[in-house]
């Protein structure tokens, strides 16, 4: 799979255990990478490239996706990232610089919508060799 287009979701949640336990429930979507220290969860229904990102957060209001909270891109390359950077620089709505974050994570920046929502634009993250590897591993 690769990591090229639409990739993920990210929403805060209060009770990262619960929300784990809904979107099981009511979606059919399986833990398919955690990062327990950071309450970081991605889930995923197998279906393509892409998952659901739950963020543990205790004090979370229901707000609109932002800061933290995002919808996420996969790009070609690093300078395509780096590109969207400065266009989004240049027109005042990057909200955050570029960063290489390593596996799973990869290169990454925050670009503001109009609306005040933010857009992840990355290159090199994992997700669709982590859920290819889940999905491996939840056939009988």
């Amino acid at each position: 799979m690769t990591d090229i287009g639409f990739t993920h979701v990210a929403f805060c949640v209060r009770d990262l255990k619960a929300s784990l336990a809904f979107y099981a429930k009511y979606a059919g979507l399986t833990l398919v990478h955690e990062r327990k220290a950071a309450g970081v969860a991605w889930i995923s229904d197998f279906s393509r490239p892409f998952v659901l990102v739950l963020i543990e957060e205790a004090s979370h209001k229901d707000t609109p996706l932002g800061p933290t909270g995002h919808l996420g891109v996969g790009c070609a390359s690093r300078e395509e990232v780096d590109r969207l950077v400065a266009t989004a620089q240049a027109e005042g709505c990057l909200r955050s610089a570029p960063v290489d974050s390593g596996p799973p994570v990869g290169y990454w920046a925050y670009i503001a919508d109009p609306d005040g929502n933010t857009l992840e634009v990355s290159y090199g993250q994992e997700v669709g060799l982590t859920v290819e590897k889940a999905a491996a591993e939840a056939r009988p």
